[in-house]
């Protein structure tokens, strides 16, 4: 399995608000979430052009980390700011 346990935890450890294991729900811990699934299968469609269900969930990753993105913009700009520095993220 490409996302395991260990990788999950350091995502949210390294991009959570909190900076610890346990915050699963912030936008930040998210976004990166998002981010590394969608790189993954980013890659996965390089090789499997054909693999349109797949097309289907990274469109759907997209949609929701860009939501996402959009609600800490309105809210919390510097929160966004600084998520979008951290992984290299451009609107």
């Amino acid at each position: 399995m490409y996302l395991t346990k260990e990788k999950k935890a350091e995502l949210f450890e390294n991009h959570g608000r909190l900076k610890s294991v346990k915050d699963t729900g912030s936008a930040e811990s998210q976004i990166a979430l998002f981010t590394y699934r969608i790189n993954h299968l980013t890659e996965h469609l390089k090789e499997n052009k054909k693999d349109h269900s797949t097309r289907l969930g990274l469109l759907r990753l997209v949609g929701k980390r860009r939501r996402l993105l959009d609600y800490l913009m309105k809210n919390e700009i510097e929160r966004y700011r600084a998520i979008i520095a951290e992984l290299g993220i451009r609107k």
